[in-house]
């Protein structure tokens, strides 16, 4: 296009008026509180649905633009987007408490089908209003992501196109469970900024409620952890943190609210945004989206701290404000019927990061890769040589307590410093052979880029724990390994067995004299990155001393599958 795209979207014109507090019915007579942001003029305009259980009244507080994300400060929930911006560009922006949250009525369901069928009912209810034109997209970020997924794939008529930005797909192995670890740290931060009255009953016979949480309370694990030990016993505590906890395999509870179980019903425009760092949650759902529906479909990636002209899409201050120009490029395109020239443009936008340079691609992953194996040698190295015989196995002893002046017990493998560019974009995957002493234990990997001068950066990660170590042979392909997570498999001390794990997707130049770092160990570091990663995200540690040892000989090989991309 010759023009800038900036110059033929919407431009403000309008100024914001709000009507507070309007109950809607929905189906089963429960009513849901809603605020309703309209431009000051008469007419029909498009309308934007954000829903969520962070309280509709605390996404207009006066919290200064920009603010970083503090939990202290409990802002990191204002994720609807700013109205003003939206509203001034001629849309109508209606902000909804979820069910059972803020002034809803009815009980908090975490994302449940009749949470699902709200948003369904909001959005007819919507397209009939005397202000909208009948056209209904959706905005917001990480939960008002992850439930469009949810009510898109209940094809309310009405709703025409979604903006997930942010958005997770699964949520027993991207939010509750990585690699089948339970992932508490998040839970025990996240109940206090939630507005939920009461929690919805988990559809599970008492008797076997019951069951479950004394099972729980004899987990040598949990006893070890008292902010899992609480919720537990004082049910009323955590309850959001309670139901996974007593659900440790993937089934019905996670599925039900889980997106892409709604991908292959969603037929409308979709574009995926999110960050390479948000390996936890978010990044593996705008991946599985964009290649999961079948529509038309558009995938950003980028980083918090992204250079050039759309920097801003991708930083995460609070209110979230971020993209937003790039969002009404969208919604002007389907809702409005702007040519924005926003679908002649390939489908795949990503940050490489370590050129800090962006690119178009048109499938995921790239068609051009090059599977390469990184194979881990004796004495920390790590190069495309098979191992050869004589090599000695590796191991640690992860200890369930480490001091602040302490690094968690691991194993290192490196490459020599790089003697060309060396670019990884796509998904990775572990293969080892290893052995516990014990019963059971966590593994977790990450593979960072070394500098000349040392200094190191996190490029990806994965997770794994020994007993859920099964594979999915139907869902899974070598660079991706699928792990069912329906069951537990025994795990002999000192046997030998070969583990899988699915690295997160990543897209890396190691530039020439960098060298690549594969780190191996049994729990999460407390006291190093970043301070909002160590305090949102704590994993359930082995409370047992278990010696972790890992091999390298012609038997049993080890190595990284990594996207090599010529």
């Amino acid at each position: 296009m010759a023009a800038d795209w900036h110059d033929l979207v919407s431009q403000p014109k309008y100024k914001l008026k709000v009507e507070k507090n309007v109950m809607v019915p929905m189906r089963d007579g429960t009513r849901i509180a809603i605020d309703i942001y309209h431009p000051d003029a008469r007419g029909k305009f498009p309308a934007l649905l954000s829903t969520a259980n962070y309280s509709k009244d605390v996404q207009a507080l006066p919290i200064p633009k920009g603010t970083p994300i503090d939990f202290r400060l409990g802002n990191g929930g204002i994720e609807a987007g700013n109205s003003e911006y939206f509203v001034s560009r001629g849309y109508v922006h209606v902000n909804a408490d979820a069910r059972g949250t803020g002034f809803s009525e009815g009980q908090y369901g975490f994302l449940g089908r009749k949470e699902q069928e709200d948003g369904y009912d909001l959005i007819e209810w919507m397209a009939k209003q005397p202000w909208c034109s009948g056209n209904v997209g959706m905005l917001g970020m990480s939960y008002f992501a992850m439930i469009q997924y949810l009510i898109a794939g209940l094809n309310p008529p009405h709703l025409k196109a979604i903006f997930p930005f942010e958005g997770t797909h699964d949520i027993y192995r991207s939010f509750c469970y990585h690699g089948g670890i339970f992932d508490f740290g998040f839970f025990f931060q996240w109940w206090p900024h939630l507005t939920a009255h009461t929690m919805e009953p988990l559809d599970m016979p008492p008797a076997e409620f019951k069951r479950r949480v004394e099972e729980m309370l004899k987990n040598e694990d949990v006893l070890g952890h008292p902010n899992i030990y609480i919720p537990l016993v004082w049910q009323d505590r955590n309850p959001i943190m309670l139901y996974p906890c007593i659900q440790p395999y993937d089934g019905p509870y996670y599925q039900e609210r889980s997106g892409y179980t709604k991908f292959d019903k969603i037929k409308i425009p979709t574009y995926c945004l999110s960050r390479w760092t948000t390996w936890l949650f978010h990044l593996p759902g705008a991946l599985a989206a964009y290649n999961g529906i079948n529509a038309p479909k558009k995938l950003t990636i980028g980083l918090p701290e992204a250079s050039g002209k759309d920097k801003y899409v991708f930083s995460v201050g609070r209110p979230w404000f971020e993209g937003h120009d790039v969002i009404l490029r969208w919604y002007d395109h389907w809702l409005k019927g702007i040519d924005t020239g926003i679908m002649e443009e390939p489908p795949i936008n990503i940050l490489v990061q370590g050129t800090d340079k962006w690119r178009y691609e048109n499938e995921w992953p790239l068609a051009r890769t090059k599977w390469t194996k990184f194979y881990l040698r004796q004495g920390g190295k790590l190069n495309q040589t098979p191992s050869s015989s004589g090599e000695e196995p590796e191991s640690f002893v992860n200890k369930p307590t480490v001091k602040p002046s302490e690094k968690v017990p691991q194993l290192q493998y490196v490459t020599e410093p790089l003697a060309r560019d060396l670019e990884i974009t796509g998904p990775s995957a572990f293969y080892f052979n290893a052995s516990l002493s014990n019963p059971d234990a966590n593994w977790m990997v990450e593979i960072h880029d070394i500098s000349p001068d040392g200094s190191r950066r996190l490029v990806t990660m994965g997770w794994l724990k020994a007993s859920h170590r099964e594979l999915d042979v139907a869902k899974s392909k070598p660079y991706q390994p699928y792990h069912p997570h329906t069951r537990s498999l025994p795990v002999e001390p000192g046997k030998i067995y070969e583990y899988a794990i699915d690295v997160r997707e990543t897209s890396n130049v190691f530039q020439a004299g960098h060298r690549m770092q594969l780190i191996v160990k049994g729990q999460d570091s407390p006291y190093e990155g970043p301070e909002h990663f160590r305090e949102t995200h704590y994993h359930l540690l082995n409370m047992k001393e278990t010696k972790h040892t890992i091999y390298h000989t012609p038997q049993y090989q080890s190595y990284l599958l990594l996207p090599v991309i010529p």
